[in-house]
């Protein structure tokens, strides 16, 4: 069997997410702060800006571990939590609590996950936006 190797998300590309996320943001009229996370979970970039909410850093990179850990949209999440949802009694003994509103997006490269943003000072609707923004701008 033969595996193509993807490149992984670098640096760069993390800095280039945060950036497109906040101009995104900044056109709206709001403030955010943005965690970028590679694959492995580790922190890639981070913008805090002391405008926004006290607790956006925090919920940012939260709202990034979560889009991480089950590779999927913090968005698509918020119904599965809710009492009688898919996910209304996991655990939550992983290594960082997860955060189920909208505003984490996982990263992915030819398929494949390479790192996820987290996007936290707006509406989570807007967060949400924020973050496929920023994705959707990494050639």
């Amino acid at each position: 069997m033969t595996t193509t190797a993807v490149a992984p998300l670098t640096t760069a590309d993390a800095e280039a997410l945060v950036a497109a996320a906040v101009e995104t943001a900044e056109k709206a009229g709001v403030t955010v702060s943005v965690t970028v996370l590679d694959a492995g979970g580790q922190l890639l970039a981070f913008r805090r800006d002391d405008r926004a909410v006290l607790i956006s850093g925090e919920t940012s990179t939260r709202k990034a571990y979560t889009a991480l850990q089950l590779d999927t949209p913090t968005a698509d999440l918020v119904d599965a939590v809710q009492p009688g949802g898919l996910f209304h009694t996991l655990p939550t003994a992983l290594d960082r609590p997860l955060l189920f509103i909208a505003g984490g997006v996982p990263v992915r490269r030819d398929g494949r996950l390479i790192g996820a943003v987290g996007v936290g000072g707006g509406a989570p609707e807007q967060d949400h936006g924020f973050a496929v923004a920023a994705v959707e701008s990494l050639v």
